[in-house]
């Protein structure tokens, strides 16, 4: 492989990982063989049938009507890429209840100005986890009383441009996430948590640097600004930021980087309305309500210095680590990251983060990183998203965004590493991580006793397709989650499950599908439960 010098431009804004987001200039594809629009609305029918494999339960039944889309458009001036889903759910036993469900996934930009400025979009909406505590399947087909509606959408203008020598960036991010409210059987002595309801979030980033070159070294300044209001509790996120950073060539693939700044970080909250014996009340849909007239109660508040120092190596364009350690939050930090894309069929993805964040804000950055063409996969018996998607640039996860609905700020810390490889007709993808979250709360507010608590999750998930021939392809995925939850007395969970569908295409507009799953947790305060399940259903695409 050719080595690529430092002594060549390159990019700066690495720099600021875990600091607010990255803004990179835009660079414009070109050639007709990059432009492409497919656009396939469908209608499907179905029937799913259910089983309690574990305790002797009913088998139960129920239909299931579907329209959607799936979208991808690539021209010289943007790329989009959606996948989205309305499905009408028609009982058939009253165990399960008729019910609907949206699920989607997209990300979109278009350039207004190619290489310099241009436009981004993202939208997410799935079914979540309301508390670890509760039922622990995750690719859950009928209903739950643990699941629950989540929206996030973010778009915003990303500014890269050059003057002379140096580099400027700027970026501004709108967002909006909102939680639909749901019920949660709990194990005894277990309180509800607050769930989350809905937020508005802003982030701001600006930077200047200059790449090695004229100097024997690089550098950049950048700062930023981020906010996230929240309706629960009137709970506010806000952060400011400024820092420098550079970039110290040590050999043509090598350089050390560190920087040093300024960060505020303010979390606040008001109090619930008490009852007569001072006790928080929760409204019809089980969220506490706010008390207009509290004063302000800080949650989190720490503002200083901050500095870390790390390693940068490129020894090619498809390769990439960065790692780093410093100070934040009042703690030692670390983070970084590791990409690597032996050819444009295959690429592996390391990433390790820490930030403090809101659920609506934290949302919203994961729904940043993903590409403009990625891949999708579904539960075929639920028609739920899987929480990974991949990409040729490699795969992205929401596990960590999605790990629960509790309505709280947050101190997030993790690594995901994911593979996506396609070869001789065959697709693969699987990622792996942990993700630690530490919630922040008012010691006086009605959320005193959430504060601190501790909650964790394992994660692996595997996906493979394979096209058997012109008229039929196969699929299947695997997934294991291991939750632990410091709410309480607490209650660990094991998950774990697997489905498998087998497509095939009658003619060019109408296919059949037959599919077949299992999913089950195993609870140390809930009863343990496993779950079969099969589909047979028909698509037609317009």
């Amino acid at each position: 492989m050719t080595q690529r010098s430092f002594r060549k431009p390159l990019l700066l804004t690495s720099a600021l990982i875990g600091i607010g987001f990255t803004v990179q200039p835009v660079i414009a594809q070109d050639g007709a063989s990059q432009r492409r629009t497919d656009i396939v609305p469908y209608l499907e029918v179905g029937q799913v049938l259910t089983a309690d494999l574990s305790n002797g339960g009913d088998v139960l039944t129920y239909s299931v009507v579907a329209v959607g889309v799936d979208a991808g458009v690539a021209t010289r001036n943007a790329e989009a890429q959606v996948n989205l889903r309305y499905e009408r759910r028609i009982s058939w036993d009253d165990d399960i209840g008729d019910n609907d469900v949206i699920s989607g996934i997209g990300r979109a930009r278009v350039d207004i100005v190619p290489r310099t400025l241009s436009f981004e979009a993202g939208g997410l909406a799935a079914r979540d986890r309301v508390d670890l505590r509760g039922d622990g399947i995750t690719n859950q087909v009928g209903g739950s009383d643990n699941v629950t509606q989540v929206y996030s959408i973010y778009a915003g203008p990303t500014l890269g441009t050059n003057v002379g020598n140096v580099s400027v960036t700027a970026a501004y991010r709108l967002g909006y996430t909102k939680v639909e409210s749901s019920n949660v059987i709990l194990g005894p002595g277990q309180e509800q948590i607050d769930v989350f309801d809905d937020s508005v979030s802003h982030s701001v980033s600006a930077s200047v640097g200059q790449q090695p070159g004229d100097l024997p070294f690089g550098w950049s300044v950048s700062g930023g600004y981020n906010r996230e209001d929240a309706s629960q509790l009137d709970q506010r996120f806000e952060e400011k930021y400024v820092r420098a950073d550079v970039t110290v060539p040590v050999s043509p693939t090598v350089a050390l980087v560190g920087g040093v700044g300024y960060e505020d970080i303010e979390i606040s909250e008001r109090d619930a309305v008490r009852d007569v014996n001072g006790d928080p009340v929760r409204g019809p849909d089980g969220r506490f309500i706010t008390d207009e007239t509290s004063p302000r109660l800080l949650s989190y508040n720490e503002d200083g210095l901050i500095w870390d120092v790390g390693v940068l190596w490129q020894p090619s364009r498809r390769t990439s680590l960065e790692a780093r350690i410093g100070r934040r939050y009042d703690s030692t930090t670390y983070y970084g990251s590791f990409n690597y894309q032996p050819s444009s069929r295959t690429s592996i993805n390391i990433s390790a983060y820490d930030a403090v964040a809101g659920f609506g804000s934290r949302l919203n950055d994961s729904l940043s990183t993903l590409p403009t063409s990625f891949n999708s996969s579904r539960n075929p018996l639920s028609g739920d998203l899987n929480t990974c998607v991949f990409g040729a640039a490699g795969g992205n996860c929401f596990n960590d965004a999605l790990q629960s609905v509790a309505s709280s700020s947050f101190r997030t810390r993790g690594i995901t590493g994911s593979i996506s490889t396609s070869a001789a007709g065959w697709t693969h993808g699987a990622a792996i991580g942990y993700n630690r979250r530490r919630f922040y709360t008012a010691d006086t507010g009605a959320l005193a006793s959430f504060g601190g608590v501790v909650d964790e999750v394992y994660f692996a998930n595997y996906f493979l397709a394979k096209e058997i021939d012109a008229r039929s392809n196969f699929d299947a995925n695997f997934y294991a989650n291991y939750l632990q939850s410091g709410i309480g007395t607490g209650n660990d969970i094991l998950a774990l499950g697997a489905n498998a569908a087998y497509y095939r295409n009658f003619t060019n507009r109408l296919s059949g599908t037959v599919a077949v799953g299992v999913d089950g947790f195993d609870s140390e305060l809930l009863d343990d439960s496993v779950i079969g399940s099969a589909l047979l259903g028909l698509r037609y695409s317009f």
